[in-house]
């Protein structure tokens, strides 16, 4: 592979202690628990397949993606684009030997998945509840064998907000046994309350629950002798003098020794939902979160910390970014923006051959916007330098395959057939607030056909992105215009790579389609 380096992002400083964010990428409102000396945690994939990355760690520091719970979500919204649906704020608990995940999706309801082993595969999504607007459940076993789920409310689908109920549910978590019951309402002092966690310490139960919104919010204790209340509610975590906006939604685990940690994401526009680990101590059975200010007032998140007390920290690991393709399968880094079709790519000793697969088309157009065969990942830092080798083998005109950056933003570069002549080509594009595309493309140069290219993104600071070229690995030109990258709809932009064409259609089965193979992608640090 070409260009190896430094990761783009390490958080492990190897003298004790870490930095935050412990994940400097897109994991929307994780959850955490601990089985044994393991660690595993699962976030927020909205319309990304394969859904709901299954991370691994043993010091809570150093992460890994070992797994997807499931890699398709057999929903007809999901066949095509849908941004910003999908899995929402999910669960991970381990209950009776068994791993179970819950979560929701906005439009079609409650769903579980379960398993014996965490990095084998899951059972299939099943549906506690088909309805609309119910999100972010947890599930809770209580000590005398009662099962109850803990969920929040999407105003925009069911009318609710602000709210947090409580329904009891079979053990086997196969089904919710009643209608449920609103057991806080943060409607005066806890707005948007949302991403519920239930846990139960010295006979007190407890719901960890942000407030006042992704962006500006806080993170939020509520405690009871009952489950089903009443509760009274403290601020445990808020931004106070620290640089850490809205610190909140995420998950408590507690190590063999006692040692607390709560690790809760931070909006970073851009850059995503970025994760971040706190200590936690217990204090008059209240949870003190990060940097204790006073002994009254709540916690402000820290920068820096010495790593959590576990038996054998772990060296030094990253989420996966860089790909030589050499394996049989993709990568757990990458993703779909929809439930994947196996035409769309294949992996040989060659590479990764990814095919023009066609374009959807929105208002008489075809859109890059909308398109489902995009192969991204997170951005994995705040500056880093991707890098690929691709051979190109356009069969049709309106064939198109390079890189790209994608959000409700996007851009584009890469090598396109026109009217039988091959061409470097720079497409951009944006979303309008009334979901309208305002799209461009241009030839930067005539390309001989067939020839390889290199391909060079260089992400710095405030997402400002220069794309590169190269006839070989040594000699790069830069595109003039320098891209500003944008967020998703509730996801942070995405890097990759794409191969479209405008020509045909679906319907064309007898149509040959060109293709691109991609001999490595290099992600690496500035």
């Amino acid at each position: 592979m070409s260009n190896v380096g430094s990761p783009p992002w390490c958080p492990d400083m190897g003298d004790g202690t870490y930095q935050n964010p412990i994940l400097h990428a897109d994991y929307s409102d994780p959850d955490v628990v601990r089985v044994g000396n393991d660690f595993y945690l699962v976030a927020s994939s909205f319309n990304h397949m394969p859904a709901l990355p299954l991370l691994h760690s043993t010091d809570l520091v150093n992460w890994q993606i070992v797994n997807h719970i499931f890699q398709r979500l057999e929903l007809a919204p999901y066949e095509t684009f849908a941004p910003g649906k999908g899995v929402w704020a999910p669960s991970i608990r381990f209950h009776a030997g068994r791993f179970w995940v819950f979560f929701s999706t906005p439009d079609e309801g409650i769903f579980m998945c379960h398993a014996s082993d965490p990095l084998g595969e899951w059972s299939t999504p099943h549906c506690l509840k088909s309805v609309q607007g119910w999100i972010d459940p947890c599930p809770f076993w209580d000590d005398d064998g009662r099962a109850w789920l803990v969920h929040a409310f999407a105003y925009s689908r069911s009318g609710i907000k602000h709210k947090l109920q409580l329904c009891e549910m079979s053990p086997d978590g196969l089904s919710l046994l009643d209608e449920g019951k609103i057991i806080v309402d943060g409607g005066v002092s806890l707005p948007t309350l949302e991403g519920p966690k239930v846990y139960k310490r010295n006979s007190w139960y407890y719901i960890f629950a942000p407030a006042g919104g992704v962006a500006t919010g806080w993170q939020t204790v509520l405690r009871s002798r009952s489950l089903q209340g009443p509760y009274e509610s403290k601020t445990v975590l808020h931004q106070g003098d620290s640089a850490v906006n809205g610190p909140h939604q995420g998950g408590w685990v507690e190590l063999e020794n006692g040692e607390g940690w709560f690790l809760h994401f931070q909006d970073a526009g851009v850059y995503g939902r970025v994760v971040h680990l706190q200590p936690l101590h217990w204090q008059h059975d209240w949870p003190v979160i990060g940097c204790a200010t006073d002994n009254v007032g709540p916690g402000e998140p820290v920068l820096r910390w010495l790593k959590p007390a576990v038996a054998q920290s772990s060296s030094s690991k990253q989420p996966q970014g860089s790909d030589d393709f050499s394996s049989d399968r993709l990568g757990l880094q990458w993703q779909w923006q929809a439930n994947p079709q196996r035409q769309w790519f294949r992996l040989d000793n060659t590479g990764l051959s990814l095919s023009c697969q066609p374009m959807p088309w929105r208002d008489g157009q075809p859109s890059f916007y909308d398109t489902t065969n995009f192969l991204l990942q997170k951005f994995p830092a705040r500056e880093f330098i991707v890098t690929t080798l691709m051979q190109p083998r356009l069969q049709n005109n309106g064939d198109q395959t390079g890189v790209v950056i994608y959000g409700e933003r996007y851009a584009c570069l890469g090598l396109s057939l026109s009217e039988g002549n091959s061409f470097l080509t720079w497409s951009t594009g944006w979303v309008g607030d009334r979901g309208e595309v305002n799209a461009q493309t241009q030839h930067i140069c005539p390309w001989p056909v067939d020839a390889p290219a290199y391909f060079r993104i260089v992400v710095g600071q405030d997402a400002l992105c220069t794309f590169y070229y190269a006839w070989d690995d040594c000699h790069y030109h830069a595109i003039p215009e320098v891209f500003a990258a944008g967020p998703g709809k509730w996801v942070g932009a995405k890097v990759g790579l794409y191969s479209v064409t405008s020509a045909i259609t679906p319907y064309d089965q007898e149509t040959h389609h060109g293709e691109a193979t991609y001999s490595y992608f290099s992600l690496t640090n500035i």
